[in-house]
C-alpha cells in the first residue's frame, strides 16, 4: 500500500461524515463509456454530435433518431458495480458515508446496495409517459423499437436530464446541503467540467478535500489528498 493510499486510509478513518462526489470516470471500470476520453462518445463519429442528439431539441425533433441513439449508445444493462461502487455502499452500511453524489445515469450504485444516491442528472432506469405520467421500467425503451410508448399512446421519456434542460432544483439544493457539512469530501472520476454540477464542490467549507481522477482537476489546489488514478482501484485497495 502506497503513500497516498495510507494517507487516504488515514483520512476515512477519522470520518464519519463523508460525501462522495462522482462522475463518468467511476462507470468506466465497470466498461461503460464516457464521453471526453480517448475513446469516449466524443470521439466516435456519428451523423451528429452527441451533445446534439442527446439534447432537449434533438429528442423533440428528432424523437425516433434520439431513441436509435440512445438504446444503443447510453444503456449498458450488463453493466455491473466496480470496487468503488461496492466501496462507498459498505462505508454507507457502517454509517461512515452519508451521501453519493452523482453526475451518472446508470443505476450502479443502487446495484451496488447505495441507499442515499442523488442523481445530478437523472437515471437510465426511470421513465414515464409524457401524456399521462405512467412510470416505466428500462426494460420498456431498453425492448422497444422505434419510439417506445405507453398504453395511452403517449411517448415515452427517459427520466434523465438531456442538455438544455434543467437540473432538478430540489435535487441540487439536498446535495448542496450535504456537501456544506460534510467533515470530508472525496471528488472521484470526474473533471469538474459539467456545471452546473460541478459547482457544487465549491460548498464545501472542510479541511479533508480528497480528489480521486486520472486527470487534473480546476480543484485540485485546494485538495489535502490528490491522486491520480482509476477511483476504482485506489478505493479496491482500501
Amino acid at each position: 500500500m502506497n503513500e497516498a493510499i495510507m494517507e487516504l486510509k488515514k483520512l476515512v478513518n477519522g470520518s464519519d461524515n463523508i460525501v462522495f462526489f462522482g462522475g463518468a470516470g467511476v462507470s468506466t471500470e465497470s466498461g461503460i463509456k464516457d464521453f471526453r476520453s480517448v475513446d469516449g462518445l466524443y470521439r466516435q463519429k456519428f451523423k451528429y454530435p452527441p451533445e446534439t442528439m442527446l439534447s432537449h431539441t434533438f429528442f423533440e425533433t428528432h424523437t425516433e433518431e434520439f431513441y436509435d441513439y440512445y438504446r444503443s449508445k447510453m444503456l449498458a444493462l450488463d453493466a455491473q458495480p466496480n470496487a468503488a461502487h461496492r466501496k462507498l455502499a459498505q462505508w454507507e452500511r457502517e454509517g461512515k458515508l452519508k451521501a453519493v453524489i452523482t453526475q451518472n445515469i446508470d443505476g450502479l450504485h443502487q446495484k451496488a446496495g447505495s441507499r442515499e444516491v442523488l442523481e445530478l442528472h437523472g437515471s437510465v432506469l426511470r421513465n414515464y409517459c409524457r401524456r399521462c405520467g405512467k412510470f416505466y421500467g428500462v426494460e420498456a425503451v431498453a425492448a422497444s423499437a422505434g419510439i417506445p410508448r405507453c398504453a395511452c399512446g403517449g411517448i415515452i421519456k427517459p427520466d434523465v436530464v438531456l442538455y438544455e434542460e434543467s437540473l432538478d432544483e430540489g435535487v441540487m439544493e439536498k446535495a448542496l446541503q450535504y456537501i456544506a457539512n460534510a467533515d470530508m469530501l472525496i471528488i472521484g472520476g470526474t473533471s469538474l467540467v459539467v456545471y452546473p454540477a460541478a459547482g457544487l464542490v465549491r460548498y464545501y467549507r472542510g479541511s479533508k478535500l480528497v480528489v480521486i481522477n486520472r486527470d487534473a482537476t480546476g480543484i485540485d489546489a485546494d485538495a489535502a489528498l490528490c491522486i491520480s488514478a482509476p477511483i476504482g482501484e485506489v478505493l479496491g485497495q482500501l
